[in-house]
């Protein structure tokens, strides 16, 4: 089982960027494809972005579309999520998470391996 850290997020303005950081340990990141989840206060938790396991191939959610990017480095076992222009309602704890196989998908239920999350606060 492949263990996850997230890293890199804080309080930000409106308009600003940020980077997250997933790291993995206990397995090569190599072998899975990672999503970006958030949970929001009250509200269910989201699929954000997701990549395939080589990188070729990403799939984001229409909300940060065009204003989030995500990367992986295998090398440094770590998947990225850079997020720019934020807006307050991206405010959220932002979860990375791992599954086995080739295609990145949007279904949570489809991920094993989940790190504990990270809070990102966007303040208007």
């Amino acid at each position: 089982q492949v263990q996850l850290v997230e890293s890199g997020g804080g309080l930000v303005q409106a308009g600003d960027s940020l980077r997250l950081s997933c790291t993995a340990s206990g397995r090569t990141i190599s072998s899975y494809v990672v999503g970006w989840f958030r949970q929001a206060p009250g509200k269910e938790r989201e699929f954000v972005a997701a990549i395939s396991r080589i990188g070729g191939s990403t799939d984001y959610a229409g909300s940060v579309k065009g204003r989030f990017a995500i990367s992986r480095d295998n090398g440094k076992n770590t998947v990225y999520l850079q997020m720019n222009s934020l807006k307050p309602e991206d405010t959220a704890v932002y979860y990375c998470a791992a599954r086995n196989g080739l295609y990145a998908v949007q279904s949570g239920a489809d991920y094993s391996s989940w790190g504990q999350g990270i809070q990102v606060t966007v303040s208007s």
